[in-house]
């Protein structure tokens, strides 16, 4: 079982590394184009919780023998399927997707894809993550812990992000009225 493990587990590390490349390139784009960065302060305090989450992920795991849990076909699932909407996200957003809430002064706000929908769906991706990894290999207590963390973390960042977007995009106008998280009412 650890073969499966450590498999999934560098498939998650080389996707992260893939997606910081990938903000990376658009911070330059953005930067270069006149795009302010705000969240400066909290944004040390996201990257430290995610790399905490992988190492006790791992050390949760490795510690009860990296036993797949006995749902892991749903949980696996439900893993690609959220990995599909992080593609679907990230493609729709294409140069304006970061990790960083970078805000291009007058830009017209993206709203296709996911964002017909959803205000967040790249942070819904985080929050189902958040459950759906640690559960794969029965990390419980990374689940709970990292997710209650992370709560924290999104709601202080996506009160900025958006206070950012309405001050300097058409925000207001367009994504106002989507919700934040689930598509439960139709969009006008």
């Amino acid at each position: 079982m650890r073969v499966v493990f450590y498999l999934f587990f560098l498939f998650i590390v080389i996707e992260r590394i893939i997606e910081l490349m990938i903000a990376k390139r658009n911070e330059r784009i953005l930067k270069a184009m006149g795009a302010r960065e705000f969240g400066v302060r909290h944004y040390r305090w996201i990257v430290i919780m995610h790399i905490l989450f992988l190492f006790s992920f791992a050390f949760e795991s490795l510690a009860k023998g990296a036993a797949l849990s006995p749902w892991w076909p749903l949980l696996s699932g439900l893993f690609a399927a959220t990995q599909g909407l992080r593609v679907w996200t990230l493609w729709s957003l294409g140069r304006f997707w970061n990790t960083k809430i970078l805000v291009l002064p007058n830009a017209e706000v993206v709203a296709k894809g996911p964002y017909r929908w959803l205000r967040h769906p790249n942070y819904v991706v985080v929050v189902l993550e958040m459950w759906l990894i640690p559960l794969m290999f029965q990390a419980y207590g990374t689940a709970l812990v990292f997710s209650a963390i992370n709560a924290v973390m999104l709601a202080i960042r996506i009160d900025m992000e958006e206070k950012a977007l309405r001050s300097l995009t058409n925000y207001a106008d367009l994504l106002d009225e989507r919700p934040r998280f689930l598509p439960l009412r139709p969009v006008k």
